[in-house]
């Protein structure tokens, strides 16, 4: 009898079967297992989704929840104004209630007034009538007054204009009498100016001495030449009508050159003067003559004082110099 490991071999092909179906039926096992677990996968893929699904609704009923408790409290805080309106109306109610009395008591009030203010105004009505019938006779009175009043009126309007026509051959006199003053002013205050003119001319002098040494009047026809050389003919001009024209040598500055002075007289110094000197010391400055512009007259205003200050013009006032160092400095800057 043949043997195999000590088998017969019988055995050996009986034990061969068994392993052969043994390992058959495990291979239906795997497959079979294989199978459970891939379904148990999807079953677990299945219980996470539906965990996350619970977890989601969860969440959900959460605020939910929250929602309702929201509106809950909103229910209560409608309730609440709901009670604090009707509290209200009830408070217009007795507010219109006690409106409504008032209102009466008032309507009563004024309907008792309206009665005394209709009286009154039966008494004015009265007293107006009254008043009208009076006004008609103080009015038919004043009309009567007034015929008279005019006619007097008339009879001044007359005597008005005879007066008038007097007056405006008064005044035609006057105005003729006017123009003769004038004229005869004009001639006075023109000799005053040229004889304060040779006053000046003739005590050259006595006025200058006190800032000028030396001093003399120099005819303006002296230097004409000089002038006609150095200025158009307007300035000569403008030159020749200059009041006083005065040569000398500073007393308290003996290392100065001699000067002149282009002197403007006036009984009442003015503006103008001051500007005309101004003009014609500079045309003599043009012309190669160290000038300084000087104003000469009885009076000078506190004003004509200061505009002589600042624009550094020499000022005699009735013989009293004033400004000659700012004047002297300022002809010597320039």
């Amino acid at each position: 009898m043949e043997q195999r490991f000590g088998l017969t071999a019988e055995i050996y092909r009986a034990i061969v079967a068994i392993v052969d179906e043994r390992t058959r039926s495990i291979r239906v096992l795997r497959k079979d297992f294989d199978r459970l677990a891939e379904a148990q996968a999807r079953t677990e893929a299945a219980l996470n989704r539906l965990a996350e699904a619970q977890a989601r609704t969860g969440a959900r009923m959460e605020e939910l929840a929250a929602a309702q408790a929201r509106t809950e409290a909103r229910m209560e805080e409608l309730a609440a104004a709901q009670a604090r309106t009707e509290a209200r109306m009830e408070e217009l109610a007795a507010a219109q209630a006690r409106t409504e009395e008032e209102f009466r008591k008032y309507r009563e009030a004024s309907e008792a007034r309206f009665a005394r203010i209709e009286a009154a105004l039966d008494r004015l009505a009265e007293a107006q009538a009254r008043t009208e019938e009076e006004f008609r006779k103080y009015r038919e009175a004043s009309e009567a007054r007034f015929a008279r009043i005019e006619a007097a009126l008339d009879r001044l309007a007359e005597a008005q204009a005879r007066t008038e026509e007097r007056l405006n051959r008064l005044a035609e006199v006057l105005e003729r009498l006017s123009a003769i003053v004038e004229r005869l002013d004009s001639q006075v205050a023109d000799l005053r100016g040229w004889q304060l003119e040779l006053r000046y001319y003739q005590r050259v002098t006595a006025y200058f001495g006190p800032v000028l040494r030396k001093a003399r009047a120099v005819p303006l026809t002296e230097i004409e030449d000089e002038l006609e050389a150095k200025l158009s003919e307007r300035e000569v001009l403008d030159l020749l009508e200059l009041d006083l024209l005065v040569y000398g040598e500073p007393r308290k500055r003996p290392d100065l050159p001699p000067l002149w002075l282009a002197v403007e007289i006036s009984g009442v110094i003015d503006s103008g003067d001051i500007t005309r000197a101004i003009r014609r010391a500079g045309l003599l400055r043009r012309a190669g003559f160290l000038a300084i512009p000087a104003v000469a007259g009885v009076r000078a205003t506190d004003w004509i004082k200061e505009q002589a200050f600042m624009d550094k013009v020499l000022l005699l006032e009735d013989g009293r110099a004033f400004f000659w160092e700012e004047a002297l400095s300022s002809a010597l800057a320039t």
